[in-house]
């Protein structure tokens, strides 16, 4: 069985927004609705979807690259530096992308850390209205090391 650590998360989130192409204007009519809640919590999108925000909202968003230009992987590497606490990813399930194995890698590590994570609307609703928004969140997180080094 493998061990558990803790990972506290504090009260002011950092929270990655997301969107394919056929689904920004989803994310943006939800930011907006959202947009007290967010204002918050420090932002941060891949290229495109973060510029949309940003302008059409007037909410701080800090850029990565575009997804299919490393963004997401980028992404899922502060993930893993405990640099991004929450996710907020609308893809377009009907599309194929051409990264998709970039965007499997980020839900992936996304559950690797415990990071909580809306792949739509509804699920980013229940998410953002949550009492645990306002308050530090320990996360509990599997250290999968032992079972890398031993194979089992």
């Amino acid at each position: 069985m493998e061990s558990v650590f803790s990972v506290r998360m504090q009260k002011k989130k950092n929270i990655a927004l997301i969107a394919h192409d056929n689904r920004k204007q989803d994310l943006l009519e939800w930011v907006r609705f959202n947009k007290d809640i967010l204002l918050k919590h420090k932002l941060y999108g891949t290229g495109t979807t973060g510029g949309l925000i940003s302008e059409k909202t007037g909410l701080d968003v800090f850029r990565f690259k575009s997804g299919p230009l490393g963004g997401d992987q980028q992404i899922g590497s502060k993930i893993v530096e405990g640099k991004i606490d929450f996710v907020i990813f609308f893809w377009d399930p009907m599309e194929a992308q051409p990264h998709d194995v970039d965007v499997k890698a980020l839900l992936r590590i996304a559950v690797v850390y415990n990071i909580p994570i809306a792949c739509n609307r509804s699920t980013a609703d229940f998410l953002i209205t949550s009492y645990l928004m306002e308050k530090d969140y320990t996360r509990q997180l599997i250290d999968y090391s032992k079972r890398i080094m031993t194979g089992k």
